[in-house]
């Protein structure tokens, strides 16, 4: 998974007063648990473009003054309910020994029989959640609709990985295709093959002569 480093600044105090100056300056109050104490620490705003403003899950690596640096992931965010600038952001502090959960995102690929004749495909799940070593988390989870047929679902065990495990029950729906009324019937030449080689098998056998 990609890495985004955030560089900050440790802070000493945590008081309202003072974060409240901070956010005056564009600076950004956050909190690293998961390691032995929690962390304090500031960042400008822009730093966390990358991070919050996108689909994509990434890891971070959060640089401070004096050379400290952690590994984490992003726990929570809170943004002002006018005008949308980040109020405060709570990190969780990673070890490669350790597993963590994270929501990874969901990329359809393929070409699904069903939406080819007029099934409308239902994304289910845009993203799920699974736990892992931090060396397996993926950039994103890969979901082939290519074997759909009109009525057809994808259960989440079919994309089961062994490098990480998903938090969800095993009948998740993560996408189906749907009828609509555009859809025509589906001739599938699969049962149309079976069928000519039940046939084939059901005829009387030619007699042979000694």
């Amino acid at each position: 998974m990609k890495s985004i480093t955030i560089n900050g600044s440790q802070r000493e105090s945590v008081g309202k007063k003072a974060t409240k100056a901070l956010r005056n300056a564009g600076q950004v109050p956050c909190v690293l648990y998961g390691g032995d104490k929690p962390v304090h620490f500031t960042a400008e705003e822009l730093a966390f473009s990358k991070l919050v403003y996108t689909p994509n899950a990434h890891t971070v690596v959060i640089a401070l003054e004096g050379g400290e640096t952690y590994n984490a992931i992003l726990q929570d965010i809170q943004f002002h309910p006018v005008t949308d600038k980040i109020q405060h952001v709570d990190f969780y502090q990673t070890f490669d020994d350790k597993e963590i959960t994270m929501t990874i995102p969901v990329n359809f690929v393929g070409n699904s029989r069903g939406v080819k004749n007029g099934g409308v495909l239902r994304k289910n799940k845009r993203s799920l959640r699974i736990k892992a070593l931090p060396g397996n988390l993926p950039d994103f989870i890969e979901a082939d609709i290519t074997p759909l047929k009109i009525g057809g679902k994808l259960y989440i065990t079919t994309l089961e990985n062994d490098a990480y495990k998903f938090m969800h029950p095993d009948n998740t729906v993560v996408c189906q295709v749907r009828r609509s009324r555009a859809s025509v019937d589906e001739f599938e030449d699969d049962d149309e093959e079976t069928a000519e080689g039940a046939a084939a098998e059901g005829a009387a056998p030619e007699a042979t002569q000694e």
